[in-house]
């Protein structure tokens, strides 16, 4: 009932200007999580790959994906996950300290190893180029604000190439017919 409730709010809200055009034509919706979203399915394992670290809370969860795949997740995506796998038994959970901490259950274990190894394998599920391109600009930015404690030389390097990339990006869009 709950993954059919998301499905239809994904399908009723992906035709509507605000959550196509965020930041820039076609890229979802803003810059609230850099790098969009996952396709279907993958938040599951993104989770499982979180938590066979270790146990953690939600908002631990959250943070670990942003800093591995360079978008945040929404806790609107990652707490029915979680309630998902912990129905099927591949988590488990419990209070403490006053958060709900999730733990990776050994048939959670099973599904992240039996996975396949290259999930991009399947040309049909091939990513999005507008995702890899959001992925893209995450592990920029993420690059490029891990910058900025360097000393003066450093920073200005680094801006000129970011100048640099972004007068190139201007030049393919002058030039692109479509």
């Amino acid at each position: 009932m709950i993954k059919q409730f998301f499905e239809h709010a994904r399908d009723h809200h992906e035709g509507h200007r605000h959550f196509r055009h965020g930041f820039g034509h076609g890229f979802g919706r803003g810059m609230g999580g850099w790098g969009g979203r996952a396709r279907r399915g993958d938040v599951k394992f993104l989770v499982l790959e979180v938590l066979a670290e270790g146990p953690r809370h939600g908002y631990e969860i959250i943070r670990a994906i942003e800093e591995r795949r360079g978008f945040r997740p929404s806790p609107g995506s990652i707490y029915p996950t979680l309630q998902m796998l912990e129905d099927g038994g591949f988590v488990t959970s419990a209070e403490v300290d006053g958060k709900r901490v999730y733990t990776l259950a050994e048939s959670g274990r099973e599904l992240l190893a039996n996975r396949t190894a290259d999930p991009d394998a399947d040309s049909e599920d091939a990513p999005d180029p507008r995702r890899q391109l959001w992925m893209s600009m995450g592990k920029l930015a993420g690059a490029a604000a891990s910058a900025r404690d360097s000393d003066e030389a450093t920073l200005t390097r680094v801006r000129t190439i970011l100048d640099r990339a972004r007068k190139e990006i201007y030049g393919i869009l002058a030039t692109d017919e479509a």
